[in-house]
């Protein structure tokens, strides 16, 4: 997987600038992902959101099911064991998780299209650090979107009226442990491949292996987030954007092995979404008479409620 530095971006130096942004494009042609160092998140606030959210996720689940809020669609907080399933699935995967999304502090009327933040009353240490770790995010975000515009021939603040107060979310995973692995369904998994609805997601290292990457050759590849790295990949909102110049990849989270499933894994993916009446009809510099239109226009918001439609998560 390429990596690249952040500060070769951000830092002034205008060839360090072209070269970001050169492989950049490359690699979300070729692969999807790339590797992000120079960020803005510390090893630290990682570390604690991680802390945190393991102290939620050990909580007895009568307690845990006491923050999934009827009618949300899982848009926040609690979303318990196996409701979500990969679009064309209808197994449940095998996790849980928790959803956190955009505090508005402006005046933007967009506000009242989100539902509040959900925080846990036994864990209080939640709300301070998943808030500060989805500011750091999202910054690091718009940058990204900001390297990608430029690529694409936009300009350079082409994305950021469209993500500001956008319907992001920050979404602690957890991958319970099963304590009898040959009870579980024969085609049931951590997670089934899949793309990403949003523009980018940006994940912070899991607490263990099994996150793989689809090759373009069909060859699955595991991918690691090493430490000060974030991995960050094309989502399918993007990919519609770009008529499919920028590759949303498909991936998926294996089961470890039989011996290991008795074990938890915990992930941290932050969805970067934009408001919802942005508009993905395709780019007109990236349809051609080799690259002929492959998608009907939508919206943000409409592709999103189809999409969760078919997940699971809203009827």
């Amino acid at each position: 997987m390429p990596s690249l530095d952040l500060k070769d971006f951000t830092g002034g130096d205008a060839e360090k600038r072209k070269e970001f942004v050169k492989k950049l494009g490359e690699a979300y042609n070729n692969i999807g992902f790339v590797a992000i160092k120079n960020h803005y998140l510390t090893d630290e606030l990682s570390e604690k959101l991680y802390e945190s959210i393991k102290k939620f996720f050990s909580l007895e689940d009568n307690v845990k099911t006491g923050y999934e809020i009827e009618g949300l669609a899982g848009q926040r907080g609690y979303i318990g064991k196996g409701k979500e399933h990969a679009k064309g699935r209808s197994t449940g995967d095998l996790k849980e998780f928790f959803h956190i999304g955009q505090e508005v502090t402006d005046n933007d009327p967009i506000k009242e299209e989100y539902p509040d933040n959900v925080w846990v009353n036994e864990v209080p240490e939640l709300k301070e650090v998943g808030l500060e770790v989805y500011k750091r995010l999202e910054k690091t975000g718009i940058e990204m979107l900001r390297a990608i515009a430029i690529y694409l021939g936009l300009e350079e603040d082409y994305f950021d009226a469209k993500v500001k107060n956008g319907n992001s979310i920050l979404r602690p995973i957890h991958y319970f442990p099963i304590a009898n692995p040959d009870e579980v369904p024969e085609d049931a998994v951590r997670a089934a491949e899949h793309g990403d609805i949003n523009l980018i997601t940006l994940l912070m290292g899991a607490s263990a292996d099994g996150l793989q990457v689809l090759r373009r050759d069909g060859k699955w590849i595991p991918i690691t987030a090493l430490p000060n790295q974030l991995v960050v990949n094309v989502g399918d909102m993007l990919e519609r954007l770009t008529n499919k110049k920028l590759k949303s990849t498909i991936h998926r989270v294996v089961n470890p092995p039989k011996e290991k499933m008795t074990t938890s894994r915990y992930s941290i993916p932050f969805f970067m979404h934009p408001r919802s009446e942005m508009d993905l009809s395709c780019l007109s510099n990236c349809i051609d008479e080799e690259h002929p239109k492959q998608f009907e226009d939508i919206t943000a918001g409409e592709f999103l409620n189809q999409r969760l439609a078919e997940i699971g998560l809203k009827k």
